[in-house]
């Protein structure tokens, strides 16, 4: 026990020494700079990451342990994962053509900023980080409109901001961080009035969460011949693969060739063999989506209420995870959480400190809110 004790000690001490040597806890809209959990036995809570706690799907699993054997060779010299690219073009209605398959999505944010860099970039403030951070690195201006009071995208600011200049227009939908989405009708309207003047990137990570009819994709307006939208996907979320770097671009053909020839030539290649017959076969396992998906809406569910039921300003959330006002809270809340061995971000807004938090298993969150009325007692 001593020594169990001892490790959980050094684990998190040494989380929280990465606090100072230039990780953050800060950045709402994101994944990345933070301190990583090391397992169950280091006592850390993570929910900070936006992961799926309920794993692969079996059919994943065994489509793994099947390409084992194989593993040894690159990807382009087995066989079966030749059809990788037009199974997922089928499964989404959209021909070869209009998919480039990245080492996950954050890969295809960072060179989208990079291939549309001439000129300026419009997005929303709080907004997931990959993307306008990247354009932000390289020199690009970065025009930030404010969500509006219910921290949703504000459309007819976002419609204003474009000028000549604008090379590209970025919307995380579902939102990162803020866990609100925009209906279909109404973003459509926004997507086909930006894309005459500009290129209109969707990142749709957290699309899996939303029910019918919120969960369609803006992927009719590609398949409609719209030649200046992008859609952005991911296997880290519903598919619970965040580990295994797997995600995809789907536009209009013309688009995925000069991305292709400019910047993601060897994206393919770049990928896993075991991550593409994972990705392959959890497409195919719609019952482990939907029951990640319905015990996600269980948890959140409670966390929600709880907080609510605590004077918490709650968003109303349609991912896996939720984002909350911090009231009167003194102090940085994401650090002092990190003291109890809880990750998660908050962070200091206009009109306030807010804070994310995953939504793990219920037992979690259950652990979660009790440390949250610990700080009120």
């Amino acid at each position: 026990m001593s020594n169990q004790l001892h490790r959980r000690d050094w684990l998190k001490q040494t989380a929280l020494a990465t606090l100072g040597m230039g990780f953050s806890l800060n950045s709402l809209g994101g994944e990345d700079y933070l301190p990583k959990s090391y397992g169950s036995e280091s006592g850390l809570l993570n929910l900070g990451s936006n992961e799926n706690p309920y794993g692969l799907s079996p059919f994943a699993k065994k489509a793994i342990a099947d390409m084992i054997g194989t593993a040894h060779r690159y990807q382009y010299n087995i066989p079966g994962l030749q059809t990788f690219k037009q199974e997922l073009a089928d499964y989404y209605g959209v021909t070869a053509d209009h998919i480039l398959v990245t080492p996950g999505s954050g890969e295809a944010l960072s060179l989208l900023a990079r291939h549309f860099s001439k000129g300026n970039l419009v997005t929303a403030n709080p907004t997931f980080g990959i993307l306008p951070n990247t354009a932000k690195k390289i020199g690009v201006e970065v025009k930030e409109i404010s969500l509006d009071s219910e921290k949703v995208h504000d459309l007819n600011a976002m419609l204003r901001a474009i000028d000549e200049r604008t090379a590209q227009v970025y919307i995380c939908n579902p939102a990162n961080p803020t866990s609100t989405m925009l209906k279909p009708a109404v973003l459509k309207s926004f997507c086909e009035e930006a894309s005459k003047r500009t290129m209109v990137s969707i990142d749709e990570a957290y699309i899996d969460f939303l029910d019918a009819p919120d969960n369609e994709s803006m992927i009719s307006l590609v398949k409609a011949g719209n030649p200046n939208i992008i859609i952005i996907r991911t296997f880290s979320k519903i598919h619970a693969m965040a580990g295994m770097r797997i995600g995809f671009v789907i536009a209009d053909p013309k688009t995925i060739k000069d991305l292709q020839s400019n910047y993601f030539g060897s994206s393919n290649f770049s990928l896993s063999a075991l991550s593409m017959a994972a990705a392959m076969a959890s497409l195919k396992d719609s019952s482990h989506s939907n029951s990640s998906k319905m015990k996600n809406a269980e948890a959140r569910d409670f966390t929600y209420k709880s907080l609510q039921q605590m004077g918490y300003r709650c968003i109303p959330s349609y991912t896996n995870f939720l984002f909350f006002n911090l009231k009167e809270y003194k102090g940085d809340f994401a650090k002092d959480m990190m003291a109890k061995n809880v990750v998660l971000r908050s962070s200091e807004q206009p009109d306030g400190k807010w804070a994310r938090v995953s939504i793990g298993t219920i037992d979690e969150m259950k652990q979660f809110m009790k440390l949250m009325k610990s700080l009120n007692t």
